[in-house]
């Protein structure tokens, strides 16, 4: 695990936004196309707004959520929109996309189509970008959470999985969640963990020295090659 901290979120946006230009341009130079991974939230939103006007060949660029709340895609609290509204934008707006939302009723319902979705990427994508959240959770994977054993598994060979978090102030009113299994995150060639704030960091610190990726799943992650990068 690499950690880089900054003084200024400014500061870590154009490191950030440079090291992913440079991953996704790397693979499009070695492999013919690149794959690239992205979370919601409001910590990477300034980091997808400044990749959206680098100039590079997006049409060789597959973007994928790594999780979604059950609502329709214009929705509020839905990651697609917000996604095509920072990111597949300007230059950006060239690149291939893969949401998780389908028309089905129920995540249940739409599991099997989504992970159908997902069957298009690589086994190893190129660069995934997580958040965490003060729970600990990251992407969909939010403590004890109805699905998160199967998700969170070594065994587990899907690359989709259905979950139903426990509500809370951090899940807000959409529980019922789509999200990428720990499996194929861990996968990802490259992984990065952008978190803000001193909140997160004592968060992030605690995560470190935890055992149980049950109670913080973040932890799990930790625990791999990743890339960390930090700003008040």
């Amino acid at each position: 695990m690499t950690e880089c901290c900054f003084d200024t979120r400014q500061a870590l946006v154009s490191t950030l936004v440079d090291r992913i230009c440079d991953l996704l341009c790397d693979a499009i130079s070695k492999r013919g196309s690149a794959s690239f991974l992205v979370s919601g939230g409001s910590s990477p939103q300034a980091v997808y707004e400044a990749l959206a006007l680098r100039e590079l060949d997006w049409s060789k660029v597959t973007v994928a959520l790594v999780d979604e709340r059950w609502v329709s895609r214009d929705h509020l609290a839905s990651n697609e929109a917000f996604i095509r509204r920072s990111l597949l934008t300007g230059y950006a707006a060239a690149a291939n996309f893969i949401g998780m939302k389908t028309a089905a009723d129920s995540a249940e319902a739409g599991l099997a189509s989504c992970e159908a979705r997902y069957e298009l990427l690589p086994a190893e994508v190129d660069v995934c970008v997580l958040g965490m959240g003060s729970d600990g959770h990251t992407a969909s994977l939010f403590p004890h959470a109805d699905g998160l054993a199967q998700a969170i598994s070594p065994a587990c060979a899907t690359r989709c999985a259905v979950i139903h978090a426990i509500p809370s102030a951090v899940t807000g009113a959409h529980t019922e969640r789509m999200s990428l299994t720990l499996p194929y995150l861990l996968s990802a060639r490259q992984r990065i963990l952008l978190i803000t704030g001193s909140e997160k960091y004592e968060v992030y610190r605690a995560a470190k020295e935890s055992g149980d990726p049950v109670a913080t799943p973040i932890s799990a992650v930790l625990n791999t090659d990743v890339d960390v990068y930090w700003a008040q």
